[in-house]
């Protein structure tokens, strides 16, 4: 009984938000329903898309939803380890599922027919192609870090509802974004907004800024965010040494999230790669067994 107080304790949400309920429930439900209709016609989802899509999930309902969210607005390292899980784990995992398609599938059709109208879709689908140019993507990915992290916006985040729901929103949303683009499953003569070796780069690059801002904060020996000592620390933590650990936090598990991602975009380039020269080496024999049969 204990162990089971406990654990609701924990996971019972903080401050109900229906909004990140909705969201976080219906993706998973829509996911399902899509791959079951997959699996009846036949076509069924590998079992790491699954892992992929439900852990991403997870880790984004989580620093939103459960007393977590409590920790992350008293002490720093918490707050930057919350913005990893939804700016950079959690996003990343939903996006390599690649759920997009699943997820329309698994609308009922009359919802399907509303959210899908042309007066609803032509628009919203103008303003998501100027959003996942990659310029604008990547601009806003390094960003908004920056953005949050500007000590007198944080203060005021940190002491407004509005502003911190604002600033968790907008980096779960701008993850989703920009991993989407990265791990986008076509080619760029399919239709992606930028190949493979661009994506690579792009991941590779926006490494720097992430570097220099964990660097910094890590290796700064005065306190920047003084928020934290207003409302109220949880544990007797010097706040250098708070500071200190969010740093490391900002610069080393963001930097291998990158390095994570450019080493799917290559592995999957090299499958690529494979696959072209495995058609072509099949078209040569096909042409060479042309030639040699008799006319």
């Amino acid at each position: 009984m204990f162990l089971l107080t406990d654990l609701l304790h924990w996971v019972l949400p903080w401050d109900f938000s229906p909004t990140v309920l909705i969201c976080c429930g219906g993706c998973a439900w829509l996911f399902a329903r899509g791959a079951a209709l997959r699996r009846r016609a036949g076509t069924p989802i590998a079992a790491w898309r699954h892992w992929a899509f439900y852990s991403g999930v997870a880790l984004l309902y989580v620093p939103l939803q459960t007393r977590y969210d409590y920790l992350a607005q008293h002490m720093f390292w918490m707050h930057r380890l919350q913005h990893l899980l939804l700016h950079d784990m959690g996003s990343l995992l939903f996006a390599l599922a690649v759920p997009w398609s699943l997820l329309a599938e698994g609308l009922p059709v009359r919802l399907r027919a509303v959210l899908f109208h042309p007066a609803l879709r032509v628009p919203v689908s103008a303003v998501y192609r100027v959003l996942r140019r990659p310029s604008i993507a990547f601009v806003l990915f390094v960003g908004l870090t920056y953005f949050w992290l500007w000590p007198s916006i944080h203060f005021k985040a940190m002491l407004s509802l509005d502003e911190y729901k604002c600033m968790n929103w907008s980096v779960a949303l701008d993850g989703l974004l920009f991993w989407s683009l990265i791990l986008d499953p076509r080619s760029r003569r399919e239709g992606a907004p930028i190949g493979l070796g661009g994506r690579i780069v792009l991941t590779l690059v926006a490494m720097v800024p992430e570097t220099i801002i964990g660097a910094f904060l890590s290796l700064h020996l005065h306190t920047i965010y003084t928020v934290y000592d207003v409302c109220g620390r949880l544990w007797p933590v010097d706040p250098v040494t708070d500071q200190q650990i969010g740093g490391l936090i900002t610069w080393i598990p963001a930097s291998m999230m990158d390095t994570a991602a450019a080493l799917l975009v290559l592995a999957r380039w090299i499958h690529a790669d494979e696959r072209a020269r495995g058609g072509a080496r099949m078209r040569g024999r096909g042409a060479a067994v042309a030639v040699e049969l008799p006319h």
